[in-house]
């Protein structure tokens, strides 16, 4: 059974942020409050319940009763949610649009090439980590190689990464990918190989995790212990563009793939063991 703190981490998971959160969540549990047993039950100070209370009003989460003194009403979830997804599509589209001005302005400037100097970054976040690897897959032009746990290879179904390769793949790349199977992760694995035939079994990595695109362009983890599927959920990994490190993670890849196996074998094996153990019994 989901406790109170799941929902409040679904919520956080969704681009709340931890405040809004437990406020929003507190409305919905209990009703209608004026900012004063807000700030007793919520254990905090009035001035953050007013700042949280008027980001969750523009958010269209929460409305603002009209008497003296002001309740304060938690909109019914699935309403909330959708009004949170249009303000974030209004958003989107305006930054498409943004984009397309920079890129017919850019056509009129002279920039200078960077290409002589590599340079590195630290990613902070889940967020951000999607936010750079959707543009870098996009600009793929020939391949694609990444080892990850399972857990990354479900951040990647559930933001958009697995979309975004299926998209290189169908442009004629070649994307080839190594994770460690487990019978949890089955149905995953599956919508996985419909993306991508050349997909590999690796018992129990517990090596380094990464991503290589044109064996140039790098993610290292350099920790992705991941607590909870959230995009506030903080990492650690080092995006480079060296084409010598590049060169160096994609040697290591062609080691480990040769002592892999075809993730369909796995996956098959997998589902035999049920009727196995059902064989023994009898």
């Amino acid at each position: 059974m989901y406790s109170e703190e799941t929902f409040i981490a679904r919520l956080i998971g969704f681009g709340l942020s931890e405040k809004e959160a437990r406020l929003y969540f507190h409305l919905l549990k209990y009703g209608p409050k004026s900012t004063a047993p807000l700030t007793k039950s919520l254990k905090t100070y009035r001035e953050d319940v007013h700042r949280t209370l008027s980001t969750l009003i523009e958010k269209g989460m929460v409305h603002p009763s009209l008497g003296v003194p002001t309740f304060y009403v938690a909109v019914e979830l699935e309403t909330a949610l959708e009004s949170v997804l249009k303000k974030r599509e209004s958003e989107l589209h305006e930054m498409e649009a943004r984009k397309q001005e920079l890129a017919d302005l850019s056509t009129h400037q002279r920039f200078s090439p960077s290409n002589e100097v590599t340079t590195f970054k630290i990613i902070k976040s889940l967020g951000e980590l999607v936010s750079v690897t959707i543009p870098l897959i996009n600009s793929a032009q020939e391949e694609l190689l990444f080892i990850v746990p399972q857990d990354i290879v479900t951040v990647a179904s559930r933001f958009g990464i697995a979309e975004e390769t299926r998209k290189f793949v169908e442009r004629g790349g070649n994307a080839r990918g190594i994770t460690d199977v487990s019978s949890s992760g089955i149905e995953l694995m599956q919508e996985m190989l419909d993306i991508i035939e050349e997909f590999r079994h690796f018992d129990h990595y517990h090596g380094i995790t990464f991503c290589v695109v044109d064996r140039k362009t790098c993610l290292t983890a350099i920790n992705i212990d991941l607590r909870r599927l959230s995009l506030h959920e903080r990492v650690a990994v080092l995006w480079s563009d060296d084409p010598i490190y590049g060169e160096y993670l994609s040697a290591t890849f062609d080691v480990l793939w040769g002592q892999s196996v075809p993730a369909a074998q796995r996956i098959n094996e997998l589902q035999q063991q049920p009727l196995q153990r059902e064989d023994k019994s009898l």
